[in-house]
């Protein structure tokens, strides 16, 4: 099944637990939380809420990075030797 994101802050709500709110529009909403549904109750803006962007700045720092993942065959790239420099050459 598949796992709802709070529609204010963004955090991921464990399947059982939470809120889903449906508009008359059929616009549906998930809130992790009271304070989450009272605050899009409010008319906040996330990004402007000081709380929720310190949770998606820890969020993105737990979250490892696609990128970064090395696999099991993976080994470092091999680099180019290293010239001599001639000077030290020249002056014996």
């Amino acid at each position: 099944m598949m796992e709802n994101k709070c529609s204010f802050c963004g955090t991921s709500i464990e399947l059982g637990t939470g809120k889903m709110f449906v508009r008359s529009d059929g616009t549906v909403y998930f809130f992790c939380s009271s304070k989450c549904e009272n605050n899009l109750a409010l008319g906040r803006v996330p990004r402007k809420t000081e709380w929720v962007r310190k949770k998606v700045k820890k969020m993105a720092k737990d979250k490892p990075e696609e990128g970064s993942k090395k696999r099991a065959g993976d080994t470092k790239t091999a680099s180019k030797p290293k010239k001599k420099s001639r000077s030290k050459e020249k002056a014996k």
